[in-house]
């Protein structure tokens, strides 16, 4: 089979379409033909060596998979040969097959397309996740979105407006914002022509944003916290911006808000049942509408470096999907 590669770390452009072996079902594993692999801003950052997860060589970037079952190992039965489904890899996506613990996978419905399905795990898990799980939100409370016309913030948006929150969309273009309201943010904000802190309260009538989605970093962390409102949460996703700040502690105690980290991916290794839960959930509610798992452009497996750079010059509003 064709499998993406990366055998040392590098740019996208130094990425390989090679042959590879097929995948064999283990006992409790099943064999997935990929249709659809979703990337992520951190598969840049894992093919350069600079992310917290590091996997051993050759390895594929993509880690989330929509697909047919092709086949099952000992011990599966919930799942059958046909079966439409979704599953969150860590990486090795960008092939045409893999095979993956049956635990992991979740089945979809006829009426969800492959290409919105593998896009709803990572970013919508982590959003639900921060939201619901980290973030104690209450209804009519505000929700400042940072990058908000991307993957996670694309997702918070959406997230927010089911939960009952009011969202601010804050994003570096009026198109990115115009994208963003589109889903879910009720008011806008653009911090490539305003000033972010002085912008939120402002949006807020001087009382500050209760809820704070950060995965940009850089520059715009502390000017959101700056204006985040007494007893608010400053929600730590990731750091597109490149650089990780460094908060001044003093304003957690000024402010007497929190500062709280999600760390998706750690979370769903120590909480499987509820992590399932929630991806079952994202896949209803995907199904059904409410959200809409919106992707921004399709690439054939062998352009896999054309879409990494769509993700690292900030181009994409919603997802971007391999097609292997």
């Amino acid at each position: 089979m064709k499998a993406i590669l990366c055998s040392q770390y590098c740019q996208p452009d130094d990425l390989v379409l090679a042959d590879v072996p097929d995948p064999v079902a283990g006992p409790g594993e099943a064999v997935i033909a990929i249709k659809a692999a979703a990337l992520n801003f951190f598969d840049i950052l894992m093919i350069q060596g600079k992310y917290q997860i590091k996997p051993p060589f050759p390895f594929s970037p993509a880690a989330e998979v929509a697909g047919v079952i092709e086949s099952i190992g000992p011990g599966v039965t919930d799942l059958k040969v046909g079966d439409r489904v979704v599953a969150s890899c860590g990486h090795n996506g960008a092939r045409e097959k893999i095979a993956l613990p049956a635990a992991s996978i979740v089945k979809i419905p006829d009426n969800l397309d492959y290409d919105r399905a593998a896009g709803i795990i990572i970013i919508y898990g982590t959003a639900l996740h921060a939201l619901e799980d980290r973030a104690s939100p209450k209804p009519g409370e505000t929700l400042a979105v940072l990058g908000a016309a991307g993957g996670t913030g694309l997702a918070a948006c959406e997230l927010g407006k089911l939960m009952g929150l009011k969202v601010i969309a804050c994003a570096s273009s009026d198109e990115k914002l115009a994208f963003a309201k589109a889903h879910g943010a009720e008011l806008t904000l653009n911090y490539g022509k305003e000033d972010l802190k002085e912008g939120l309260r402002k949006l807020t009538d001087g009382k500050g944003v209760d809820i704070i989605f950060d995965p940009v970093g850089g520059a715009y962390a502390e000017a959101a916290l700056r204006s985040i409102a007494w007893e608010g949460r400053f929600l730590v996703i990731g750091f597109a911006a490149g650089d990780i700040p460094k908060m001044p502690l003093n304003l957690a105690l000024l402010k007497g808000c929190d500062i709280r980290g999600v760390f998706w991916g750690a979370w769903t290794r120590l909480n499987p049942a509820k992590n399932r839960a929630n991806l079952e959930k994202l896949v209803r509610w995907t199904a059904e509408g409410k959200i809409s798992s919106h992707v921004d452009r399709t690439f054939p497996l062998a352009q896999t470096a054309d879409a990494l750079k769509v993700l690292a010059g900030r181009q994409a509003m919603g997802k971007v999907i391999l097609h292997p």
